[in-house]
């Protein structure tokens, strides 16, 4: 007899049924948008599209030399996908920037004549007049005019794509190319792109088939698209969530009736608990951003209460299994002893995530290096290490190898970045990585006097250098997992057991009072407060859907009654709990 089939949990049949959905979009080739909600597994859906795509037409895209593309919003994005499509040669996936660039590269003349065309181009090219047969490129991602090139920057390679776009012949070539086309995190990508997109494709004949995939309600950038509505789109509403239980699920499809969700286990226990600071009678924060925020000692005061609150609540507060969720790098970075860094880079991720080559060998190689040599353990420094080790012959360079890191560990305690790393060009004990050593070099050499602009990527380490290497202590300490405080931005796509949101002011982009109170009434807020309203709502639902177990908030802003009730809506009345401080 055969084997009965597996019964599906609820958030499994609501992933088959869209999943269903979306290959009967493929099979007819509608374009379409998958929005998935928070913990809803929209890679997973993604991926098993690109699967079903490579089974289908394994032999007709080698025959036509064609391709599927994925565009990714990340470089880590991209590498998952790759790696859960075995890297599949039917697969052209990679970052917004690198696909486009794939397709405008070779189209030299037309970007010469678009880039003309660019505000941020008009004073360069007035110094030097027509730029000739000088090629274009894309390596360094700054701008710049030389005698027989011309460097453009990331942005420009959206801009010259959307201008392109507008070509005929350009986009008969994108579509002979890439007959389907998908795109992960929608919501994030460039708006002008979409819009282009729009225009020039969706809807038209003789264009690829394109899919959505992503969820409006997580967009948080501030470039991106966000909701898409086009009427040649199907849109196919993911209604799962594999990461939360049904205490915190419920929440979010109170928060979201249109894209209600299903959970895994319906009897899967968890909780949430709400705290506010409105009966606090002493004078709160006035000054801009700030206004209606407790001063810091107070708010210091409440957050602990709630710590203890939840201690007694069966939560485990350690960062393995908790994350405190702050608005800001900058208010993370001021507590956990960081503050310089943040103003150093233009995006977070630089430092986040470790994209900047100096940050990513300091936090992966030099500090676990020297938190070895300090206990002694010389093997575990050497394999950390690896490559950047010279050759050791004998007691000699093993002494020389002692003096460099004990006069490391020295200056690391009370040097700039810049000490620490002239120390190690000094000594090469160890050797920099050859991409730090690349933007050393590049920055000695960069000559202001020729009046040409400093890249942004030499200016950031010239402002780096000056930080306190403290703090970079301090930042690994944070990166490497051993704290429990995070930003609500930095943890999309993340998941904790326990997660508790502090609320309140400190950035003149968010008022999280005033968007309860648009929540309220939505079909009545102003124009103008829309995008907002927008931008605090996504913020907000990001942040709460994070947890698996245990959700709880703590609002140190003060909420008005109209505020209060959204929340009492929201969250449930019982739920809600004054501190009284």
């Amino acid at each position: 007899m055969p084997e009965p089939t597996p019964l599906l949990n609820p958030a499994e049949e609501a992933s088959e049924q869209a999943l269903s959905e979306v290959y009967g979009c493929l099979e007819r080739g509608e374009s379409f948008l998958l929005e998935a909600g928070a913990g809803a597994g929209k890679t997973y859906t993604l991926v098993k599209a690109l699967q079903y795509l490579i089974k289908r037409d394994q032999h007709k895209l080698p025959n036509r030399n064609q391709k599927i593309a994925c565009i990714t919003f990340t470089n880590v994005a991209k590498d998952e996908i790759k790696a859960r499509t075995d890297s599949s040669p039917l697969i052209f996936c990679d970052t917004i920037h690198a696909f486009c660039w794939s397709l405008i590269s070779g189209f030299q003349r037309s970007m010469r004549d678009a880039l003309a065309q660019l505000s941020q181009w008009q004073d360069r090219l007035a110094e030097v007049g027509d730029l000739g047969d000088r090629v274009i490129e894309y390596t360094l991602g700054h701008r710049s005019i030389r005698d027989d090139r011309v460097s453009i920057h990331h942005d420009d390679v959206l801009s010259l794509t959307i201008s392109l776009m507008s070509n005929q012949k350009f986009r008969l070539i994108v579509t002979s190319k890439y007959p389907i086309i998908l795109i992960d995190e929608y919501q994030d990508t460039n708006a002008g792109w979409i819009e282009s997109i729009k225009i020039h494709f969706l809807g038209q004949a003789s264009s690829p088939q394109f899919g959505f995939f992503g969820d409006h309600w997580q967009k948080i950038y501030g470039d991106g698209c966000g909701k898409i509505e086009h009427d040649s789109l199907t849109v196919i509403g993911k209604q799962a969530n594999f990461r939360s239980v049904g205490a915190v699920v419920d929440c979010l499809n109170r928060m979201r009736p249109a894209l209600p969700q299903f959970v895994v286990d319906p009897g899967d226990l968890g909780s949430v608990r709400i705290f506010h600071t409105n009966n606090w009678p002493g004078a709160r924060k006035t000054q801009n951003h700030w206004q209606g925020d407790l001063p810091d000692d107070a708010a210091d005061l409440a957050f602990n209460m709630v710590l203890d609150r939840l201690s007694h609540d069966d939560w485990d507060l350690s960062s393995g299994k908790s994350k405190i969720l702050m608005l800001t790098h900058r208010v993370l970075a001021a507590k956990q002893g960081y503050s310089s860094i943040p103003p150093v880079f233009a995006f977070n991720e630089s430092f986040t995530k470790k994209e900047h080559p100096h940050i990513a060998f300091f936090a992966d190689s030099l500090e676990p290096a020297c938190a070895a040599y300090s206990e002694r353990k010389y093997g575990e420094m050497f394999n950390i290490l690896g490559g950047n080790v010279p050759v050791i012959k004998g007691h000699a360079d093993k002494g020389k190898w002692s003096a460099a890191m004990d006069r490391l560990m020295a200056i690391r305690n009370i040097g700039t970045v810049a000490e620490v790393i002239d120390h190690l060009r000094q000594t090469r004990r160890p050797r920099l990585p050859d991409n730090v050593e690349r933007l050393e070099r590049e920055l000695s050499q960069f000559d202001p006097g020729t009046g040409e602009e400093i890249p942004r990527a030499l200016r950031e380490l010239e402002a780096l250098r000056g930080v306190s290497y403290q703090e970079i202590i301090a930042l690994t300490h944070y990166l490497s997992g051993h704290s429990p405080f995070q930003t609500k931005h930095g943890v999309k796509g993340a998941e904790f057991e326990n997660v508790l949101v502090i609320v309140g002011r400190g950035w003149n982009q968010y008022n999280f009072n005033e968007m309860f109170e648009f929540a309220g009434d939505v079909a009545h807020i102003p124009a103008s407060k829309i995008l907002a309203y927008e931008r605090n709502r996504n913020l907000f639902y990001v942040a709460c859907s994070r947890p698996k177990k245990r959700l709880a908030i703590l609002f140190t802003q003060k909420l008005s009654s109209a505020a209060l009730q959204t929340v009492g809506n929201w969250f449930g009345d019982s739920t809600i709990e004054t501190l009284d401080i």
